[in-house]
């Protein structure tokens, strides 16, 4: 699991360091992922659209000159820490979030440069 969260934190910072560094001051990143044919958890069944969707009609209201765009994303390699949600560029990684964290990620993070802590990644 290690080896592929590595590879998986690797690629996307690869994409967003060579495509996305000078287009977007921040960039959301909501895993959709959803795995067939086993009974391992993903994000995407446990509402990563729905994320999605919250965090663009979230972000589009916002009075900011900030650049932002959220998009969907491929498997972060964590689906068993719950919907991920990862945030360039500073590289942080939400885990467990819900439709109702979105707001408190949009005002704490993208506005006020706080990380929310309760739904950090935690370094293991």
């Amino acid at each position: 699991m290690e080896g592929l969260l590595f590879i998986s934190l690797s690629v996307l910072y690869y994409n967003y360091t060579y495509f996305c560094v000078m287009v977007f001051d921040i960039h959301i990143f909501v895993c959709t992922n959803q795995r067939t044919g086993t009974d391992r958890l993903s994000c995407g069944e446990a509402h990563g659209m729905d994320l999605v969707t919250e965090f663009k009609k979230q972000t589009k209201d916002l009075k900011t000159n900030l650049k932002i765009r959220a998009q969907r994303a491929g498997c972060l390699g964590i689906c068993d820490f719950g919907p991920t949600v990862a945030i360039y560029p500073e590289g942080i990684f939400y885990v467990g979030v819900k439709k109702e964290d979105v707001t408190e990620i949009i005002q704490s993070h993208i506005i006020n440069k706080k990380p929310v802590e309760r739904l950090l990644l935690k370094k293991a």
